[in-house]
């Protein structure tokens, strides 16, 4: 029970992290208020949505991940950062692509934080 809720938490970074960094890139098209707060909020829901959710996405869309070599999962990336952005309002997502964009960031941060851990 314990190394899953580390696990959590490293997640939970991995994607506060990656949402900031991503926001910092691309400035306008993804905006958070400014706060710290909104940030690890928005990392709280896509740590959680990527924990309970997008398992089921990856088994439902497994075809079309196979057929892409796996590319398909950045789109699955950027359906849940999207998804967040309308379920948690200081985080905006200005489109789609942006969102893909956001999931690239997470995706990559979290390649980091594995690879130190």
């Amino acid at each position: 029970m314990k190394r899953l809720a580390i696990a959590f938490c490293f997640r939970w970074l991995a994607c506060s992290l990656g949402l900031w960094l991503a926001a910092a890139i691309v400035g306008s098209h993804i905006s958070y208020g400014g706060t710290a707060g909104a940030v690890i909020g928005a990392g709280f829901l896509l740590a959680v949505l990527n924990t309970l959710l997008k398992p089921v996405l990856v088994v439902l869309s497994l075809p079309a991940v196979i057929l892409t070599l796996g590319l398909f999962m950045l789109v699955i990336n950027g359906l849940t950062v999207y998804f967040v952005s309308l379920l948690y309002a200081p985080l905006h997502v200005a489109n789609f692509w942006t969102a893909i964009f956001a999931g690239i960031m997470i995706s990559l941060v979290n390649y980091v934080i594995s690879a130190i851990r």
